[in-house]
């Protein structure tokens, strides 16, 4: 198993460029007291499966104090860990921990919004007049006591909400108890830097950025227009969300948002090797956002856009166009790639619904997800191969799904909890009822049932990690497509001397690819099937070849 060493006084300052980040989603990956939910301590009791991973960091969703309406993302204290999740003295704990495994530790910054239990937000909203009166985002309602703008919640409906104390409406692009602080005030920003600060002397060491894009809106407050019904699509919100009938131009992505990163870069650059990413949330423009807000080393490390968490499955042309667009961007950027979060579909159901070797796709999206340029994040479960849980309406516990049931059953589906051991009690994930069932099809895939079957997805996993961190090409180097077809996607990662060739079938059946030009060295398949002659090269459904020229 891959074994890290711990992390050193003096750690590289670049060791996020082409880092392998594995997300946790606390609730949901280990109770350690037995109330049902997932916790500090049960991170830490778990790090190892973590190490022998491979994974260099660990991203952790938000465990801030919260009343939970939306899962932590309801900030109510920035500065402290809510009770169900543990205390500060946990936290310490787990940074120590990880960092003796040489694991990086990430925390999820939700910087857009707060809950509206936050003692900023109770002031705010109590008087027109006090000290942070302008810490959130208040208009005067339209002269027919409309909201003053068109715009729309992500979370449904309009993002403006009446507040009776002083008759004005407040902005929430998500639920109406997550009330957005007002960026244009120098104060917020100064208040969320102290923030910042508060968990670098911590010891975390990097930052995870929710919906970068949100922190800045329209101080003329114009309303966004019509987007045409052919540019509509479901990936910064769900196909049913009204969401999608406009184009964002004056609630999010404002240029102000430019300096805030810069201001929030040079705390960042107080401390030695540490990294932010930041999560883009736009349809239309995500990628050239994420290239304007990893440009010029002065602005966060690296973002990542919706592109790879769509609905639609991917294709050798999305692969590459989607790829060749960022650097096209974003040439002095970074981006970090993954296919599966917290608030989508588990990527094996969301394009695999008709693919009967499931594991076989599972181990070549694996492969393609770690061979692209950029850094990658994974979910946790998808090491595993999990699907996404089918679950009952009384189950549901996301708001999101229970505004848009049936025909968007909302995030808990990718939210059930990890599973352990498959004869245990819930998966060995807690021993009294969790907060999500435990799906009986995730048994068979416990980390337990797969840690001693050589060929588990687990394993390639594993495997494929190691594979990643022996080619210094994979991580740092350029990349050049050479084939992408309706099956076949080839490119080239170069890094000094070293030159690798990736092949991938993007298909069900076997498939003959052309070789390029020049001698080519077979690398380790990882369980991939193939057979090479002198200029083609031969793969299985679902397999992929690997070489290094000579």
């Amino acid at each position: 198993m891959n074994q890290a060493s711990p992390i050193s006084p003096m750690p590289d300052k670049d060791w996020w460029r082409g880092a392998v980040i594995y997300q946790i989603y606390p609730r949901s990956y280990q109770d350690s007291n037995a109330d049902g939910i997932g916790d500090l301590r049960g991170i830490t009791a778990r790090l190892p499966h973590i190490a022998s991973l491979g994974a260099d960091a660990i991203w952790i969703s938000p465990f801030f104090t919260s009343p939970m309406k939306d899962f932590g993302y309801d900030v109510s204290d920035y500065c402290d860990v809510d009770p169900i999740f543990g205390t500060l003295d946990d936290f310490d704990l787990l940074i120590a921990e990880s960092h003796r495994l040489g694991i990086r530790v990430m925390i999820d910054l939700v910087l857009s919004h707060t809950s509206d239990l936050h003692p900023w937000f109770v002031e705010s909203r109590s008087s027109l007049t006090n000290p942070k009166a302008d810490w959130y985002v208040w208009a005067d309602p339209a002269p027919d006591g409309t909201p003053p703008t068109n715009w729309l919640s992500i979370f449904g409906g309009s993002a403006w909400q009446w507040d009776t104390r002083r008759l004005q409406y407040f902005l929430h692009n998500f639920l109406t108890s997550q009330p957005d602080l007002n960026f244009h005030n120098p104060e917020v920003q100064d208040a969320l830097l102290d923030v910042t600060r508060f968990w670098l002397q911590k010891g975390v060491d990097g930052f995870r950025l929710d919906t970068i894009n949100f922190y800045f809106h329209d101080k003329h407050l114009r309303h966004n227009p019509a987007l045409a019904p052919e540019l509509r699509n479901a990936q910064t919100a769900p196909a049913v969300n009204p969401y999608n009938h406009q184009e964002h131009l004056y609630d999010k992505s404002q240029p102000e948002n430019l300096e805030f990163l810069k201001r929030f870069r040079a705390v960042l650059d107080e401390y030695p090797a540490i990294t932010a990413v930041g999560e883009v949330g736009d349809s239309q423009r995500g990628l050239e956002i994420a290239g304007e807000y990893t440009s010029g080393g002065d602005k966060v490390h690296m973002c990542y856009a919706f592109e790879f968490l769509a609905p639609d499955a991917l294709t050798p042309v999305f692969v590459k166009a989607t790829q060749e667009k960022f650097q096209r961007v974003a040439p002095e950027g970074w981006a970090c790639w993954a296919f599966s979060n917290h608030d989508v579909m588990r990527h094996i159901s969301r394009w695999g619904s008709n693919v009967h070797d499931v594991a076989g796709y599972a181990k070549l999206l694996s492969a393609l997800l770690m061979t692209l340029r950029g850094s990658v994040c994974i979910y946790q479960g998808e090491e595993l191969g999990l699907p996404e849980a089918d679950l009952a309406f009384e189950d549901l516990q996301d708001p999101y799904g229970i505004q848009f049931w049936p025909n968007y059953k909302g995030r808990d589906g990718c939210r059930t909890p990890m599973v352990w051991e498959k004869a245990a009690p819930n998966g060995g994930f807690s021993l009294v009822k969790p907060w999500l069932p435990v799906p009986a099809n995730h048994l068979d895939l416990a980390a337990d049932a797969e840690n001693g079957e050589p060929s588990s997805i687990l394993n390639q996993y594993r495997q494929f990690l190691a594979f990643r961190r022996r080619h210094p090409a994979f991580a740092k180097g350029e990349i050049e497509f050479l084939e992408a077809g309706n099956e076949v996607l080839s490119f080239t990662r170069m890094h000094g001397n070293e030159v690798l060739l990736c092949i991938f079938n993007i298909s069900e059946h076997s498939v003959v690819a052309a070789l390029p030009e020049g001698s080519w060295e077979t690398l380790d398949g990882h369980g991939f099937q193939s057979e090479q002659n002198e200029r083609n090269i031969s793969l299985s459904a679902w397999g992929a070849w690997f070489a290094r020229r000579t």
